[in-house]
């Protein structure tokens, strides 16, 4: 069977938006972006055509709805300019010539054949590669009428391919509008999707939904994204963990301290994800701090994600039980993020952990806390999908995950987590905090293994500034 023949493409301007479409648009089409006010059309489109500009094609922006000193304040905004970049600014309403003012109604089939010629005669001058159109809402209102507004896209459509021009025409939806329905998805190559949500509290969040592309295996459902001044729309393509290699045999990773390893039945296996389980108190991230250091000493490299302790705080606190990890940090085999966790949105966590992966060959992955990620997110259940996803990925790269989670409270045995994580781990580790005699006192167990024996022995955790210890659990003797 002869090889399938792959269709040429070209960028959209936007990396993510281009992964997502295995390699970007392809060539001499016609695409729709739909979003409501303010999801980015514009800035999608202007990335668009300075990606041609970059390439050495001629590029015309259309606008019904823009003016050109609209269009470059949206630029500036960025850093860019609007250099080769042809705008020709036209209006629905003032595009009828002068025979036209001497009527007595100025019909809506008059007014959208002179826009109609307007925009033909801009192309035919200037004929350009790529175009943008500006926006389809103006033409929809002179039409009146589904039936009409589809031959005059199909008209528009044939127009352009006859000249090999790569469109990208520009669609605000409104709220309770009914018009982002067949009557252009049928017609376009493409359709792409701007969303954009204000949640109770935090920031906005951006979305981007591939929903149509012919001939193109693209990655569908929402992705993350933003508008960041300067970057313009950045897109947080989902991770598939699929794309990360299987390795064959794991290697033990080890604690530094012979005990907790020999709870483990020789250390903790490469590959897997670890829960760190406990009370306020109890030294989850201590055992963060711990794993951390043993890489480290070992000259491995670690990635160390924080959304509730400050950088200052861990530095120090590892420090007071005899772990100094600030030169490690300044060296670069040290990677820690301080985020603010409204922020951030799972999309662009799970980049940027995937990239420090990647780019630094990490074997220790920590995030700290897992709870505190989950607690800045409006749908915590999402999340906890979105983050399964991640953690597929950094095991199939021979990667050691821990995620440090929080239970409610202080003391107590009624304790439990706002979201069920447990089906997460490969291994699962239990800190918790009793009191005995007046004392309190650390126990740790180690309650799931999914990989080799580990022992089910609860034994007594001691932190301290000479460093941290476990030891058989033994009653305290009586005084």
């Amino acid at each position: 069977m002869a090889e399938r023949k792959k269709q040429p493409v070209v960028s959209s301007g936007i990396a993510g938006l281009d992964e997502i479409l295995r390699g970007g648009l392809p060539a001499s089409n016609f695409y729709i972006v739909q979003g409501d006010p303010g999801a980015g059309k514009t800035t999608t489109a202007l990335q668009f055509l300075r990606a041609g500009v970059a390439a050495g094609e001629r590029c015309i922006y259309v606008s019904l709805s823009q003016t050109a000193s609209e269009l470059q304040a949206i630029a500036s905004s960025h850093g860019w300019t609007l250099d080769g970049i042809r705008v020709e600014e036209l209006s629905a309403s003032e595009t009828v010539s002068g025979a036209a003012d001497q009527t007595i109604f100025q019909t809506a089939d008059l007014r959208l054949d002179e826009t109609r010629k307007a925009i033909e005669r801009a192309i035919e001058e200037h004929k350009p590669h790529r175009l943008v159109y500006d926006s389809l809402l103006e033409i929809r209102l002179i039409t009146g009428d589904t039936p009409r507004f589809r031959r005059e896209l199909i008209g528009f459509k044939a127009f352009l391919a006859n000249r090999g021009i790569i469109a990208m025409l520009l669609d605000t939806q409104t709220s309770g509008g009914d018009h982002n329905g067949e009557e252009i998805e049928g017609i376009a190559h493409g359709v792409i999707r701007l969303d954009k949500s204000l949640e109770d509290y935090g920031a906005v969040r951006r979305r981007i939904e591939v929903s149509k592309m012919r001939g193109v295996p693209y990655a569908d459902g929402y992705h993350d994204m933003a508008i960041r001044e300067g970057e313009g729309i950045v897109v947080f393509p989902r991770i598939v963990p699929g794309s990360a290699t299987d390795v064959a045999k794991p290697q033990l990773i080890k604690s530094g301290v012979d005990a907790l390893d020999e709870m483990f039945g020789g250390g903790q296996e490469s590959g897997t994800i670890t829960l760190v389980i406990g009370q306020s108190g109890t030294g989850k991230s201590t055992m963060s701090s711990l794993y951390a250091t043993a890489a480290l000493q070992r000259g491995e490299s670690v990635a160390l994600f924080l959304f509730e302790e400050r950088l200052e705080t861990f530095f120090r606190r590892s420090e007071g039980l005899g772990m100094d990890l600030r030169q490690f940090h300044k060296d670069g085999q040290l990677v820690i993020y301080d985020f603010s966790p409204n922020e951030i949105s799972p999309g662009e966590f799970g980049q940027i952990v995937q990239q420090v992966v990647s780019r630094n060959n990490t074997r220790v992955v920590v995030i700290d806390s897992f709870t505190g990620y989950l607690n800045s997110l409006p749908h915590r259940e999402k999340a906890v999908l979105d983050i399964q996803s991640l953690l597929k990925h950094l095991a199939r790269a021979d990667v050691l995950t821990m995620l440090i989670v929080a239970q409610h409270g202080l003391l107590g045995q009624n304790v439990g987590i706002d979201v069920d994580v447990s089906f997460l781990g490969d291994t699962v580790l239990l800190l918790r905090m009793a009191e005995h005699e007046g004392r309190l006192r650390r126990n740790i167990t180690v309650v799931k293994k999914r990989h080799g024996p580990h022992d089910l022995d609860v034994r007594e955790l001691f932190i301290a500034s000479s460093g941290v210890s476990v030891v058989a659990y033994n009653p305290l003797p009586e005084t």
